[in-house]
């Protein structure tokens, strides 16, 4: 009898899902490294390494510090730049772009001359982010797992230790080279490319994704038809497209959530450091509580990973608006060991579960199919909202104090958190089975 040899990427219109599941986790495990590091060596290592650049380039704090809203807002902003070449290249093609933009990003701040050359890097790290973190990580888990919560959470909770890890990671590593701060960049963009191509060989060919995409609709399909009329999580039927869905309060709903999220969560933690100096609070202490939030986002996704098939994760989207209006509230009074808790807590798991539940809500809404461009619109905001600490800042100067920006932005969440809460699942109007349409392209189905 001859025996066949069975290659590891199946040929072209075949799927080896059902034989080897083994490889959606191995794909999950290299995106969450992936989201794992470009986190750990931007946000979180930037704020370490700046003040040596400061120093040795002798550049004043404000343009410097230009460099976090160009890194975030670039980031939102050009979200729908990994939508559309997706769409148009593929995954692999999009990641090996991704990962050459973060390598050109981290070679500008690594070799940067003046001010300009490091401003334009930390613009190409924010769009080198985005073209290979969430939006073609969801993407892909979307297209692999029937059942999202846990995959999604893993994915998101692996990147919240990035934050975590990533201050240490360059104190570390500036140590290493004697206190140098070239070097790390260096560093990062030695370790961008290998992950990057890494990642590019494991995803997947444009042919086994789609084949490992039509058996996850197909399995989703039968659970949706098959579950019970009392089922706690609700999943759509049918896929909705992208003029569809924003058509829907829902939608709106879900992507002020975002928005809202953002807006809190970075500008509480950009400028709880100053405001904790204010209130007279030690430095030891407001930095123990700014690494307790940080610690409670990555408890908030693994914990929402683990139940977010067995609860709605609208509730989990109200429950973590709810905690971090309530969390920024008490960080305008924060002088108490019970307040500054309060504070961790509640800005860290509103921060930390309103991605994942924001992530799942758009799959069980509106389907899968057009899933790329619905989150690629809703990262959009995110440009909108690296504003919030130049916001806090200018009532600072005009008010006395950090205290206001924080009740309004409390104020802000607290609408929202009650929108989700009665927020109920879109229902979409069919008679008759929907024909299937070739996947629209971002500007040609948002148009």
């Amino acid at each position: 009898m001859q025996r066949t040899r069975r290659s590891f990427f199946p040929r072209k219109g075949t799927s080896d899902m059902s034989t080897s599941p083994w490889r959606a986790w191995l794909i999950l495990s290299v995106f969450a490294l992936l989201l794992f590091l470009i986190t750990a060596s931007t946000f979180s290592s930037l704020g370490v390494v700046l003040p040596a650049m400061i120093k040795e380039q002798g550049w004043g704090f404000g343009p410097a510090f230009l460099g976090f809203t160009l890194l975030g807002a670039f980031c939102g902003g050009s979200s729908w730049l990994p939508a559309l070449l997706i769409r148009k290249l593929g995954v692999r093609p999009t990641i090996l772009a991704g990962s050459a933009v973060m390598v050109a990003g981290f070679s500008c701040l690594a070799a940067t001359p003046g001010l300009g050359v490091y401003l334009f890097g930390t613009a190409l790290l924010g769009v080198g982010y985005q073209m290979m973190a969430l939006i073609p990580g969801t993407h892909v888990l979307g297209m692999l797992f029937k059942k999202r919560a846990l995959p999604f959470g893993i994915y998101f909770t692996v990147g919240s230790l990035g934050g975590v890890v990533g201050p240490w990671m360059a104190l570390s590593g500036m140590e290493i080279a004697g206190g140098a701060w070239r070097p790390y960049w260096w560093m990062q963009a030695a370790a961008s490319l290998v992950v990057g191509l890494l990642c590019t060989a494991l995803v997947g060919g444009k042919a086994w994704l789609d084949a490992a995409a039509a058996e996850t609709d197909k399995a989703v399909a039968e659970d949706v038809e098959n579950a019970p009329a009392t089922t706690k999580v609700y999943r759509t039927a049918v896929d909705w497209t992208v003029k569809e869905a924003v058509r829907t309060p829902q939608f709106w709903v879900i992507l002020a959530a975002y928005f809202a999220h953002l807006l809190g969560g970075v500008t509480a933690v950009s400028l709880a450091p100053s405001h904790f100096g204010e209130l007279g609070v030690p430095a030891t202490i407001a930095i123990s509580a700014i690494s307790l939030e940080s610690l409670m986002q990555v408890a908030a996704r693994l914990g929402g990973g683990l139940v977010g098939d067995r609860i709605d994760p609208r509730w989990l989207l109200a429950g973590a608006q709810g905690v971090m209006a309530v969390g920024l509230l008490a960080l305008t009074h924060a002088t108490t060991w019970p307040l500054m808790m309060l504070f961790a807590v509640g800005v860290g798991i509103g921060f930390g579960m309103t991605v994942l539940a924001v992530s799942i809500l758009l799959l069980n809404y509106y389907g899968r199919k057009n899933n790329l461009e619905l989150f690629s619109l809703v990262c959009l905001v995110g440009a909108v909202s690296a504003l919030g600490p130049v916001i806090g800042g200018m009532m600072r100067d005009q008010l006395g104090g950090f205290a206001p920006t924080f009740q309004v932005f409390a104020a802000v969440i607290g609408v929202i958190f009650v929108a989700a809460l009665f927020m109920r699942p879109p229902r979409k109007a069919t008679s008759v089975e929907p024909i299937a349409e070739p996947v629209p392209t971002l500007l040609q189905d948002a148009a």
